[in-house]
């Protein structure tokens, strides 16, 4: 691939994004150097992780609104019948782990574990085909799966945290939800600075987790996959065997977010 020309340069290459922001000279524009990228700071953008996940995004709802539309009471086809097992394996998740009622869990759990699975198994692309196509298009970079991307976990992540702030208020109400983080587990006034300590910690942990944990498995996933490549023409066995065992990776790892997200909330639903 251009502008890597040693095994390290080759990494580097792949494990790079496609940056638009501001460069130092106030001129906005795509970064062509892993320097530049990183010198346009925090306001950034990774214009590959953002395309590729609004994508798989849209294929899921258009995925799912075809089938809904055309769904039959009788036999149903191959894609409608697949299509409801999922919707079924989620719903059972749901009422396993979420005690309250609340309209919004299924479908989020549903958009969850579908959207990341979707953006998990972009890593089951062989890495120098969409790549290499954007080359020859005069993109430098291109990463393609959106979950080995941080900033894509976080921001994830930090939703969830943000509906369980929300739910926490609106059920136990803001004294309800000072005290929860105030006054456990030890229920006296002189320990509410070391309770609110370990609560903060402990709240705290739940983006920071939910986040860290999907994009280092799969980062280090991808990883392998990059080391695939470089063995030439060999690649292809022994990335058809690393995929073969890498599904199982996919999907646990959305199942995992997925699970984690309604515990979360579930807490967020119980009463003190």
């Amino acid at each position: 691939m251009a502008g890597a020309n040693t095994p390290t340069e080759y990494i580097s290459h792949h494990l790079q994004n496609l940056t638009f922001g501001q460069h130092p000279n106030g001129e906005w524009g795509f970064a062509h150097t892993k320097k530049e990228a990183s010198d346009m700071g925090f306001w950034s953008i990774h214009v590959d992780s953002m395309a590729f996940s609004v994508v798989l995004g849209v294929f899921f709802l258009a995925l799912f609104r075809f089938v809904a539309k055309r769904a039959v009471s009788g036999v149903p086809g191959k894609l409608q019948n697949f299509v409801e097992v999922v919707i079924e394996f989620i719903d059972e998740n749901v009422k396993d782990a979420f005690h309250a009622k609340n309209p919004l869990i299924a479908p989020l759990a549903l958009t969850i574990f579908v959207w990341v699975f979707l953006m998990n198994a972009m890593d089951l692309i062989p890495v120098d085909w969409l790549p290499g196509l954007a080359s020859l298009a005069g993109i430098s970079y291109l990463k393609v799966v959106p979950t080995t991307d941080i900033n894509i976990t976080f921001g994830m992540s930090l939703t969830v945290f943000v509906l369980v702030i929300f739910y926490s208020i609106k059920v136990k109400g803001v004294g309800g939800f000072a005290k929860e983080l105030t006054l456990q587990p030890f229920n006296h006034p002189i320990a509410i600075p070391f309770n609110l300590l370990i609560e903060g910690v402990a709240l705290l942990s739940k983006p920071v987790s939910l986040a860290l944990r999907l994009f280092g498995n799969m980062y280090a996933g991808e990883l392998i996959f990059i080391l695939i490549a470089m063995v030439g023409y060999l690649q292809l066995p022994l990335h058809f065997v690393w995929a073969v065992f890498h599904i199982l990776v996919i999907s646990l790892q959305a199942f995992i977010f997925m699970m984690l997200t309604i515990v979360y909330l579930s807490l967020a639903h119980e009463e003190h």
